[in-house]
């Protein structure tokens, strides 16, 4: 089998809640996202998307996705889809860096390897760890007030688990936490996710003042070295997330004892196959995951559900549904929340048909 050819469609995501905040004044409100298809010789089609949470969280961007697939597709062409660390490798030797641009190509050619073997992805990526995952909710950032009745009301949809957007005013971000923990119940999860938006003062600061609550601290500052410092400075538990964007970061992190858990985003780390390396070795080291990706939606979400669902239940701190923070359906068979939780398709591949009507004319075609 060889591929033949490659499509990319352009497509608005539009928020129900209308925007997103997040941190040092960041919002969207209509996500730019790319569905890719990926054409062989044998008449098997793949799909994916990759959805770059706009151009100031990674150093990603919409319009770099379609760019870099005009610069990388032509030199697929010809490639076996089924061969995925083959053609891992040789992405990374003709397109240095840009890893969000060859993850849809890789996560396509893993529905591809899933049709041709009759089996749903996450059989590929070790199996049902787990029948369901559990999903988190991010809550964009508002007032204390807003954000606090923002999270009763997915509470009352089955979400247990928050990840708050802070990394604004420090004041604030305190008022932030301790509002939406009070009104919480001792089991349920709440994360501060800083985005990189805090200064190692503030940080330290906030830490500290939260101290008494059961709340875990995410990506506090811009660098590892910074969240480093954090991190030996507060017993609440930390996660990290921009910062760890490959193997060797997540290595050196693991060393050093950087963090208790890991956001894990598909599309950052370059897709399904450079994912599930990640995935197996946080097992290995006892490290559980957010597993998810920078936003998207129905197949983004369809591929999540598939790593998430193999991988198993301990260590599978939380998932995302992206798909429910939208407006528009792009594709059938993908993953519907029930009451918190998802799961991925039995169907072979991803399980997922994009709704072309939806999709419009195709804005790259190669080969």
């Amino acid at each position: 089998m060889k591929i033949t050819g490659i499509k990319a469609y352009k497509v608005g995501l539009p928020l129900k809640e209308g925007r997103y905040n997040w941190s040092n004044g960041n919002f969207i409100e209509v996500f730019d996202s790319t569905v890719v298809a990926v054409e062989t010789d044998a008449g098997i089609t793949g799909y994916a998307e990759c959805c770059p949470l706009g151009s100031a969280y990674l150093p990603a961007y919409a319009h770099g996705v379609r760019a870099g697939l005009e610069e990388l597709g032509p030199k697929v062409i010809g490639l076996d889809p089924t061969d995925l660390n083959v053609l891992n490798r040789h992405m990374d030797a003709v397109l240095r860096g840009h890893p969000y641009v060859k993850a849809p190509i890789d996560i396509a050619c893993w529905d591809i390897l899933g049709k041709v073997t009759g089996l749903p992805v996450y059989k590929l990526l070790g199996g049902a760890a787990q029948t369901r995952v559990a999903l988190y909710r991010a809550i964009s950032q508002e007032a204390p007030e807003v954000m606090a009745k923002k999270i009763a009301g997915y509470k009352a949809e089955g979400y247990t688990k928050f990840q708050l957007k802070v990394g604004g005013d420090a004041d604030q971000d305190i008022d932030r936490i301790r509002a939406t923990r009070e009104i919480l119940d001792p089991t349920d999860i709440l994360v501060a996710d800083a985005n990189t938006g805090w200064t190692r003062a503030e940080a330290a600061r906030i830490c500290a003042e939260v101290a008494d609550l059961d709340v875990y601290i995410e990506q506090p500052c811009p660098t590892y070295e910074e969240c480093l410092s954090v991190r030996t400075r507060t017993g609440r538990p930390f996660v990290l997330d921009e910062v760890i964007d490959g193997v060797g970061t997540l290595m050196k992190a693991l060393a050093d004892d950087a963090m208790d858990i890991i956001n894990l985003k598909i599309s950052k780390v370059g897709g399904l196959t450079k994912a599930r390396l990640m995935r197996d070795i946080c097992v290995a080291s006892g490290t559980p995951m957010t597993i998810e990706d920078t936003w998207g939606g129905d197949i983004v979400t369809a591929t999540i559900a598939h790593l998430a669902r193999s991988t198993p239940e301990e260590f599978c701190f939380s998932a995302t549904d992206f798909n429910s923070y939208g407006t528009v359906d792009i594709a059938t068979g993908a993953p519907k929340r029930d009451h918190g939780f998802m799961t991925a398709s039995d169907a072979p591949g991803l399980g997922v048909e994009p709704i072309f009507a939806a999709l419009g004319a195709p804005v790259v075609v190669i080969g």
